[in-house]
């Protein structure tokens, strides 16, 4: 257990075990587990979510609900272990969120228990459910869809960058939705007369590589795929278009907010709570199979204008104006 989950988890027994019924034959309150591929520290404003999603759904966290956490803290090799340890409580539903290794790990510990998963691709085409409004089985959840918003990326980039000749992106194989996402930024960058060049990392060494790569094409902008390994090296990456000196969108806010340039895209935030908002549903008697996989409509512009100006870049005032947040 990750040491945010740990404690999580000993507290949330403390503050239960007072709310939990002592005679026998009592009803214990349902008790659900929450499996997470990214770090507990990049998560905290998604499980804010989540949590808001619970209690819209009538269940509160340590009085008529239990959570058990389990976070792979970005490696997720450990997923399959950490879904077998919440199979085996057993837990009542299962949160799987945080990359689709998380769900896909759910999926491979339990065909029974019901799964409700976040994802930023299309459960469709990566073999998670079925159909999305018939996903079948024991599954369903929220998707972001970060592979659909490449066109829009690059022309707020094309907004700020002058003279935007080649548009590079920075992707990694390990994600499930690499393909689509390569495939909508070439697609993009061709139908705007622009090049672009692909730079697909395997290991976090070899992120360096990738920027030198970018730089030797003379990439005037980039596009940031999402993956746990991103997030992992969101620092890096900062410091790396910093002193490359090259204007980085990403598709999430603690992008913008850590130091980047900007960020556009559906606001995974809102997919959280409306996954748990499903894990309440599930609870009240509900199949997971016949609850259409919701797709998120609510996307968010971000722009850090600190970054922007030690990158000598103008915001058009428009853009500025249509931002859900401008970072001072």
């Amino acid at each position: 257990m990750s040491g945010m989950g740990r404690r999580e988890f000993v507290a949330l027994l403390g503050g239960a075990a007072a709310a939990w019924p002592l005679k026998a034959g009592a009803q214990q309150m349902p008790v659900i587990g929450l499996l997470n591929g990214q770090s507990s520290a990049a998560s905290t404003s998604l499980l804010a979510a989540f949590r808001q999603g619970l209690k819209e759904a009538g269940y509160f966290e340590g009085r008529n609900l239990a959570i058990v956490y389990r976070s792979a803290e970005g490696d997720v090799t450990r997923l399959p272990e950490l879904a077998a340890e919440l199979v085996q409580i057993p837990v009542a539903a299962l949160a799987a969120v945080g990359g689709d290794g998380a769900v896909r790990s759910a999926k491979a510990a339990t065909a029974t228990i019901p799964i409700v998963f976040t994802t930023a691709g299309d459960p469709v085409e990566t073999g998670i459910v079925a159909s999305l409004n018939r996903p079948g089985g024991n599954v369903t959840g929220a998707t972001f869809l970060g592979s659909l918003v490449a066109a829009k990326q690059i022309g707020l980039l094309r907004d700020v960058v002058p003279n935007l000749a080649t548009i590079g992106l920075l992707t990694t194989r390990s994600i499930s939705m690499a393909a689509s996402i390569t495939r909508e930024v070439q697609t993009a960058a061709h139908a705007g007369g622009l090049k672009a060049v692909v730079v697909d990392i395997i290991s976090e060494g070899d992120i360096d590589a990738a920027f030198a790569q970018f730089a030797d094409q003379r990439v005037d902008a980039l596009v940031i795929s999402s993956g746990v390994i991103f997030a992992r090296l969101l620092d890096r990456i900062i410091a790396l278009a910093a002193r490359h000196a090259v204007p980085a969108i990403w598709n999430d806010r603690p992008y913008p907010a850590a130091g980047g340039l900007m960020s556009y895209g559906a606001d995974n935030r809102d997919a959280y709570r409306q996954a748990a908002v499903y894990v309440g549903r599930i609870l009240r008697g509900d199949k997971p199979g016949d609850l259409p996989v919701v797709q998120s409509t609510k996307f968010e512009l971000v722009i850090n204008m600190k970054t922007a100006k030690a990158l000598g870049l103008t915001v058009p005032p428009g853009l500025l104006a249509i931002a859900d947040e401008v970072i001072e």
